[in-house]
């Protein structure tokens, strides 16, 4: 009698960017076809930069699916790609080449950065991290996230044009107040 080993699946959530003990986190929700979601994307990196070893970054999905027909499956193909390690590299490919996020681009994109899973067109193809996607949608919308990009500094929503001084100007306070960093958001 064969036994299938159950695979653990690395949720969105928990594929965080930056010093994993730092005390301010921030999490955005955005859409991969969302020309605003990947000028912030440049903002993201800077931030990362400036405040190396000080905050942390975790970017969450909400695929806009009335206007954007791609989003939900290259929002998959990260998840897939983040089962190997690869969701950064993938994330990064796919702001980049925001116009053409069809299924075959997908699988040609995680081969570019490095995913080897045989079955990474199969898991696309089948939803397999669809689920993933929802979830985040889900968690988005418990809070008040209706459009991207949202960003979430500790846990508070970030309100106001999400430019480098804006959000350096919330990190700096984050950073001098006392608050734990907040998972919510």
């Amino acid at each position: 009698m064969k036994f299938k080993v159950e695979e653990k699946i690395i949720p969105p959530k928990e594929m965080i960017v930056g010093d994993p003990e730092a005390k301010v986190l921030i999490v955005e929700y955005g859409d991969y076809e969302s020309a605003d979601t990947a000028k912030i994307h440049d903002v993201m990196l800077q931030l990362l930069e400036t405040y190396k070893g000080k905050i942390k970054y975790n970017f969450r999905h909400f695929p806009l699916t009335r206007i954007h027909q791609r989003s939900f499956k290259a929002a998959e193909a990260a998840i897939a790609a983040g089962q190997e390690g690869k969701f950064w590299e993938m994330h990064n490919i796919l702001l980049n080449h925001q116009r053409n996020l069809g299924t075959i681009s997908l699988k040609g994109y995680a081969r570019d950065v490095g995913v080897t899973r045989k079955h990474f067109l199969d898991d696309l193809m089948n939803s397999k991290f669809g689920w993933y996607v929802r979830d985040d949608q889900m968690q988005a919308v418990d809070a008040g996230v209706t459009d991207v990009p949202a960003i979430f500094v500790n846990g508070e929503r970030f309100e106001g044009k999400p430019t480098l001084q804006n959000l350096s100007a919330v990190i700096t306070q984050a950073l001098k107040s006392k608050k734990k960093v907040s998972q919510r958001a």
